[in-house]
């Protein structure tokens, strides 16, 4: 693992790789804390109570995560995972590039915010998960266009956009509209209001697929 990639790329890779976690006891550990942490947040658990959820010895724990931060970043990871293999599948449900947009800004908002770690977090512990997420440099956000732009292309080569779109561009534009939207509350726009975000979506975001 490249330790200079950040958590979302991490994440990310995970999905587009099918990765999979084999060790059971592991996996029984995440769920735990998973849990726990949804339940007390992460400031207030430690990683004896995970242990107890999990039914498993506090060394068990410690043997497969050395300290409380690596279990944290391996449970929100796993989240941030769980969230690029739905995308990666409900997006192909939608008709026109157009509507895998629209779909994809307004999922996005919603899969995040509705998450009850990774929302709850930004909501109630915002300084344990935004570092991570958007103060590394803008390698996050970085990722996020990455995939964005991927998926961008492949819309280009199957004669759905035109060849001339700057995808990378478009991509950074879309991913910053919609990381504003989770840094930082809006006062005009209601995130929880699924038709008028994807309003937002079509008069902002759409347009941007068409290359003056």
């Amino acid at each position: 693992m490249d330790p200079d990639q950040s958590l979302l790329e991490r994440a990310y890779l995970d999905a587009v790789e099918r990765v999979d976690d084999l060790d059971e006891a592991r996996g029984r550990i995440l769920d735990a804390a998973y849990e726990q942490f949804c339940r007390m947040g992460i400031q207030r658990s430690t990683m004896e109570d995970v242990a107890r959820r999990a039914r498993v010895s506090r060394i068990t724990v410690y043997r497969r995560f050395a300290t409380k931060d690596l279990l944290v970043e391996h449970v929100v990871r796993r989240e941030f995972r769980r969230y690029f293999e739905v995308f990666l599948t409900d997006i192909q449900q939608a008709e026109t590039v157009a509507d895998r947009v629209v779909f994809g800004f307004v999922s996005s908002l919603r899969a995040i915010r509705r998450n009850p770690l990774i929302g709850g977090l930004m909501a109630a512990e915002p300084d344990l998960l935004m570092p991570s997420m958007l103060g590394d440099g803008g390698q996050t956000l970085a990722t996020v266009r990455q995939f964005v732009a991927g998926q961008l292309r492949q819309e280009q080569r199957a004669g759905n956009l035109p060849g001339d779109l700057d995808a990378d561009l478009v991509a950074e534009m879309m991913v910053r509209v919609s990381a504003s939207f989770l840094a930082i509350p809006s006062k005009v726009v209601d995130l929880d209001d699924e038709e008028q975000l994807a309003a937002v979506a079509r008069q902002f975001l759409v347009p941007m697929l068409r290359p003056e």
